[in-house]
């Protein structure tokens, strides 16, 4: 029999290996070398980061504590409840990075996944004021600042950055069904065709997902754009492919179903493509076909920073753009930017939304007709977008109450999916806060129109002679006169106004 060149004999033996799920082989102290990656644009970003770190802060478990009089304990808020709050001391140890969440459906219970330096924090925080620390999975590698994780199925999907030749961990998520004496150590199989790599999404309408900034990986680095890995088969993750050709730190991927007919259907990801030198673009790519993706567009604008992240709209129309260097360079205070995305092939940057304090926006989420931000020093902080052009905060809860800095530290991710309504936050010195935002129409929502305006200010003026803001306003809405306005208070309060809310 001939004997194969050896170049095909290798690729025989990849293809072999990833169907069989053959994982490449890793010894006791030593790890698979790549090939390097392309130049890496993020590299320059991280050093500033980390020269903001400080150690991880050495704080106590808090239970239930409601919002009062713009205080739930030490931390400023309105609008939101502390749930619970577990310090990084308590969940694994290290300081905290991305975070995600995983509602178990056969169960129904609601996990909190909390990527730290050392490793992912897996929580049982079905009953928010009483979360359950189940366990660790600890890094592959080495200790790093950047841990990115995504759940599909009943999988966790966790990458590194700057991490050497950590890949890509699979952990089953049915493990955490049984156990009966947390917290336990987990391991994970890995895929491998990667080493270290900035982020992760996945589109759970066609079951891709999609890694970026990868900076070691030969070939698989697909120039530090998406990596694209099919998980038709959730534990058996399988290379898809590369898409684009300019580095890229953070993507979205949807079926769209926006106003643009031409691409109505398609599989299209927005890509956050931030580079410090240039402050970087947003840019659109149809990946309906994976072996040949198409770049709809590309747009920047004047005073990026670094282009970082964004999320869409439900209706797809428009996309919610945060760029992680603008307040640092330009000394303004936290910028949203709103691009419509009627013309997929010509996004227009439409509004850009300035926030009340000087934090650098990290990562935000939306979910109805609220974006969820991380915004580092400043907390989390809730966008009321009813009025996409006419966005403003309706809620906040800030994890770092010495400053609203513009700095790297504070709150790093936000995930706000779960059906509870529960909200959970990673803060990177401090740990996991189980958040609880009140009702989006509330007791300042005088009119029922999901939007505080100024109708609802001068219904308050003729009711009561006080504004929107004022301690009266609030007191006339606390039924119970227990300090909080609660659903309760909401219902009694519009029943006996005339003033019904749907919502409430």
């Amino acid at each position: 029999m001939k004997l194969l060149p050896s170049i095909a004999l290798v690729a025989l033996i990849l293809a072999f290996a990833l169907s069989a799920r053959v994982a490449m082989p890793t010894y006791a102290g030593v790890e698979p070398q790549a090939p390097a990656g392309p130049e890496d644009p993020g590299a320059a970003l991280r050093a500033r980061f980390l020269a903001d770190q400080e150690p991880a802060q050495a704080l106590a478990p808090m239970a239930f504590t409601p919002c009062v009089a713009g205080m739930a304990g030490i931390y400023p808020c309105s609008n939101v409840d502390l749930g619970a709050f577990l310090p990084n001391s308590t969940i694994g140890g290290g300081s905290g990075s991305s975070i995600w969440g995983w509602t178990d459906p056969l169960t129904g219970k609601e996990y909190a996944l909390m990527g730290r330096t050392n490793g992912t924090a897996f929580v049982d925080i079905t009953n928010p004021a009483s979360p359950i620390y189940l366990g660790n999975l600890p890094s592959a590698t080495g200790s790093s600042s950047w841990r990115e994780l995504k759940a599909f199925d009943t999988y966790a999907y966790i990458i590194s950055d700057s991490n050497g030749q950590h890949g890509m961990q699979v952990f089953d998520l049915t493990q955490l069904r049984t156990i009966t004496t947390p917290p336990v150590t987990f391991t994970a199989p890995r895929y491998t065709l990667f080493g270290s790599a900035h982020d992760i999404t996945i589109n759970p309408d066609t079951g891709f997902l999609y890694v970026v900034g990868v900076s070691t990986g030969g070939a698989n680095a697909c120039s530090g754009s998406l990596h694209m890995i099919d998980l038709s088969n959730p534990g058996t993750p399988t290379f898809a492919g590369c898409a684009g050709s300019a580095y890229t730190h953070d993507t979205t991927c949807v079926v769209y179903h926006g106003p643009d007919a031409q691409h109505r259907g398609k599989e299209i990801c927005i890509n956050s493509n931030g580079n410090q030198s240039t402050g970087g673009q947003v840019v659109v790519m149809d990946v309906t076909n994976k072996a040949a993706p198409v770049q709809l567009s590309a747009r920047t604008y004047n005073g990026a920073g670094y282009v970082h992240q964004g999320w869409l709209t439900e209706d797809h129309r428009y996309f919610f753009e945060d760029d992680e260097l603008d307040e640092v360079n330009f000394a303004h205070n936290t910028k949203t930017y709103v691009w419509d995305m009627a013309d997929l092939d010509n996004p227009l940057l439409v509004h850009t939304h300035i926030g009340p304090t000087a934090a650098i926006d990290h990562n935000q989420f939306i979910v109805g007709n609220r974006s969820y931000q991380a915004n580092y020093r400043a907390g989390l902080r809730i966008l009321d977008i009813a009025n996409p052009l006419a966005p403003f905060e309706s809620a906040y809860f800030d994890i770092y109450p010495a400053n609203n800095n513009a700095n790297f530290s504070g709150a790093w991710g936000v995930y706000p999916f779960f059906d509870s309504g529960s909200v959970i936050v990673s803060g990177i010195g401090e740990g996991l806060f189980v958040l609880q935002p009140r009702p989006l129409c509330t007791w300042r929502d005088l009119d029922c129109s999901c939007q505080v305006d100024a109708l609802d200010s001068t219904q308050a003026a003729q009711s009561w002679g006080c504004g929107l803001a004022d301690e009266c306003y609030r007191d006339r809405v606390d039924r119970d006169n227990d300090g909080l306005v609660t659903v309760a208070d909401v219902m009694q309060f519009s029943s006996q106004w005339g003033w019904m809310c749907p919502s409430s």
